[in-house]
């Protein structure tokens, strides 16, 4: 006498792999709008880089070259906003100069 029992069957499905960031739009953004030193420029060269790595599935290069983009966009952001600041404290201040010249 032979004993059968049910076959069970399982499926592992592999997690899909995160695409790394390319920070295009916003490497745009900087390029336009905050691009002190040329930082903004460079940070959408590197996005540029990141992207035609991804879509040739070179996905640490990508990877690389996205980590770049987004710390450029960082400093390009943030000197921009400095600078604007300043610009503004300077421009308030010779106003207020020129007033009390009158």
């Amino acid at each position: 006498a032979t004993a059968f029992s049910p076959t069970i069957t399982t499926f592992v499905q592999p997690q899909p792999v995160p695409s790394p960031q390319d920070f295009v739009l916003w490497s745009f953004f900087n390029t336009m709008f905050c691009n002190p030193f040329c930082l903004g420029f460079i940070a959408l060269v590197f996005s540029i880089k990141a992207r035609d790595r991804k879509m040739d599935k070179d996905l640490a290069a990508a990877g690389v070259y996205g980590r770049v983009a987004k710390h450029l966009n960082i400093a390009a952001l943030c000197l921009g906003i400095v600078v604007t600041i300043v610009g503004i404290v300077l421009l308030v201040m010779y106003s207020n100069l020129q007033a009390g010249r009158n």
